[in-house]
Parts: structure tokens; sequence; C-alpha cells
């Protein structure tokens, strides 16, 4: 048995590109900045290096995060690693994506602030609460 799974967390680093399979599929392809937090013998400091990794999202989920994802923006999401290969040019190529399962929103457009933060619709009155 093998376990397949990959939870990240990070900023995205371009805006979303919506595309279509042949088959008509809907295909979101993002990419995420990862820090690796490693400790710089040399210097005593702690210090951050990016991991930049391409991550796509299927289906009508794709389309609904195409409308509010932005460049900057912080999310965490859980997947899966998925190898592909093809030939360009008479020349083998391979890569390696994240296929997004889920995706949370832990900012909001064009902010670093935190999803909790955000302002929630109530259309109940106080009174209106059972209990």
């Amino acid at each position: 048995m093998s376990i397949n799974r990959v939870n990240l967390t990070g900023n995205l680093t371009r805006n979303p590109e919506l595309l279509k399979t042949a088959g008509g599929t809907s295909v979101l392809e993002i990419g995420i900045a990862v820090n690796d937090r490693r400790h710089n013998a040399q210097t005593g400091e702690w210090e951050d290096y990016p991991n930049f990794i391409d991550v796509k999202v299927f289906g009508l989920r794709a389309e609904g995060l195409a409308k509010i994802l932005a460049k900057g923006m912080k999310i965490a999401l859980e997947g899966k690693i998925r190898w592909s290969q093809w030939e360009h040019e008479g020349q083998k190529r391979s890569k390696i994506d994240v296929i997004a399962d889920e995706i949370e929103l832990m900012s909001r457009r064009g902010t670093d602030a935190v999803a909790d933060e955000a302002p929630i619709d109530n259309p109940l009155a106080p009174e209106d609460i059972p209990f």
C-alpha cells in the first residue's frame, strides 16, 4: 500500500489560468510558493527558501476558484502528486504537479488578512437566534 497525500500552505505566485481539456473538463492552473525554513550554519540565522509548486484543480471547483483566486493570496490545499510525461520537439519531458482536492482561502483578494476576520453576513437578528 502507498499513500499519496499532500498538504501545503503558501501564496499564489501568479493569477490562475482556466483551461479546458479536449473533453471539455475545466482545469485551473495555479502556482504557489511554499517556504522551507532552514538553519544557516554560517550565520546562525534561520532562513526561508521558497519552493515553487504547480497545482491543478479540475471540474466545477476549478471554474468557481478561477473567479476568486488572485496572485498573492494565501491558500491551504490538500491533494495528491501526479507525474506526467510528454514529448516536445522530439525531446521527452516530465513534470510533477499537485492535483488539489480541497483548497481553503486564508486571505482575501489583494490582502494578507486572515479569512476568519472577514465579516459574516448574518440575516438573523439577535432575537431570532433560538437559544
